[in-house]
């Protein structure tokens, strides 16, 4: 697919981009190449398949809650520096 130089120059103006000269014909080349590939994805057979179905739509298998491990809180409170009703106590940080 052939991309003219004024197409380039105005995707360049819209992308906030800079392409110099010298790159145009490489830019313009790499462009056609990827307006090629979507236009053989375009053409390809898909009446045969079914819709793609989104994530959205399906539900979640969930488990029953129940507790596996047992309450270690005060083992692990043990060696913090400062706690207060269970709660671990951090110095303030922000103002």
């Amino acid at each position: 697919m052939n991309i003219e130089r004024q197409e380039i120059e105005k995707l360049a103006t819209l992308a906030r981009i800079a392409i110099d000269e010298s790159t145009i014909t490489e830019v313009a080349e790499r462009l056609g190449s990827v307006l090629e590939l979507v236009d053989q994805l375009q053409a390809a057979d898909t009446s045969s398949l079914d819709g793609v179905s989104s994530g959205m739509q399906a539900t979640q298998r969930l488990r029953e809650d129940e507790v596996t491990e047992i309450n270690q809180r005060e083992a692990l409170q043990a060696t913090a520096p400062d706690t207060e009703e269970g709660l671990f106590l951090v110095p303030k940080v922000i103002e």
